[in-house]
C-alpha cells in the first residue's frame, strides 16, 4: 500500500469555494472506477444509499483510484455512526450523509467522524485508513482531515439550511433533487419549475449565508446552470447513466446494421 496522502485537498478546494466537477458511481465496479480516475473529475461519489456497493467492493474501488487525483467520496445508507466508521476505517475522508433535517442530526454526522473527545468514532489501532496501524500520525490529524457533506432533500431541511450549513464540522450542503421533488408533489420531475425554483432558492440561501453547497447534475448543462447558481460541488454525469447511454447508441447502430442483412 502506498504511503499514506497527508491532508485533504477536497477539504481545501471546499473552504476556498473552488468549483469540484464530478460524477456519481452506482456501478459497484473497481474496473469503471480506474477507468474513471484516468479521466479529470475532480471528484467521485461511491453510492450505498441506492446502488449494492459494499465494504468489499468499496475497497476495490478505492485501490482502483490510489494513483489517482479524483477525490473519492462515499455515500453511507444512513446517518448512522456503525455505518460511517465503516467507511472511514477502509479510507474514506470524504462523506455525504443523506437525508439531513436539522442541525441536531448534522451535529450527529459530524460526531460519528471524529475520535473522542470530539465524536463517537470508535478506535481500532489497526485498519486501512491508518495503513494497518503503520501510519504512525493518523490519530493526530485525521479529525482535521475527514469531509462531512449533509444532504438537503425535504422542506424540513431546507427551513433548517443555515443551522445544519454552520453546524461545526460540516463543510458543505448537499442538495438531493430526486428526493427533493419527491417532497413536493413532484415525484421523478426534478426538472419541474416549482423544483428548480427551490433549488435555486437554496443556492441564494446557502451563499448568503456563506455555506458552500453542492447538488447532484446527470448533464453538464445542468452542472454549469448550478455553477452560475452558486453551487460549488456538481456531478456531470453517472458511471451507469453514461453506460446506459453508450449502450443505447451501439445497440441501436447494430440492431440497423442488422437490419440491413436480415431483409
Amino acid at each position: 500500500m502506498a504511503s499514506p496522502r497527508l491532508g485533504n485537498p477536497f477539504k481545501s478546494a471546499l473552504a476556498n469555494r473552488s468549483a469540484q466537477v464530478g460524477i456519481w458511481s452506482s456501478s459497484c465496479s473497481n474496473i469503471l472506477a480506474e477507468i474513471i480516475g484516468g479521466h479529470q473529475f475532480d471528484w467521485v461519489l461511491f453510492d450505498t444509499e441506492h446502488a449494492p456497493n459494499t465494504v468489499s467492493s468499496l475497497i476495490g474501488q478505492l485501490q482502483a483510484l490510489q494513483d489517482a487525483d479524483t477525490q473519492p467520496v462515499v455515500r453511507p445508507a444512513a446517518n448512522d455512526p456503525v455505518l460511517i466508521k465503516q467507511m472511514l476505517d477502509i479510507g474514506f475522508k470524504n462523506i455525504l450523509v443523506p437525508f439531513v433535517e436539522s442541525e441536531e442530526e448534522a451535529r450527529r454526522a459530524v460526531q460519528s467522524t471524529r475520535y473522542p473527545p470530539l465524536g463517537i468514532r470508535g478506535v481500532s489501532a489497526s485498519h486501512r485508513g491508518n495503513r494497518y496501524g503503520r501510519d504512525a500520525s493518523y490519530f493526530e490529524r485525521i479529525n482535521n482531515e475527514i469531509v462531512v457533506l449533509v444532504q438537503i432533500e425535504s422542506p424540513a431541511g431546507v427551513r433548517d439550511l443555515e443551522r445544519i450549513g454552520k453546524t461545526k464540522g460540516v463543510d458543505a450542503i448537499f442538495v438531493g433533487p430526486g428526493d427533493l421533488a419527491a417532497s413536493l408533489g413532484r415525484l421523478g420531475n426534478p426538472q419541474h419549475p416549482e423544483v428548480q425554483a427551490l433549488i435555486k432558492e437554496i443556492a441564494a440561501k446557502a451563499s448568503a449565508a456563506g455555506i458552500a453547497a453542492g447538488i447532484v447534475a446527470t448533464n453538464p448543462t445542468d452542472a454549469e446552470r448550478y455553477l452560475e447558481w452558486g453551487f460549488v460541488l456538481v456531478t456531470v454525469c453517472s458511471d451507469t447513466g453514461v453506460f446506459q447511454q453508450g449502450l443505447q447508441s451501439a445497440s441501436t447502430a447494430a440492431a440497423s446494421i442488422a437490419a440491413k442483412f436480415n431483409t
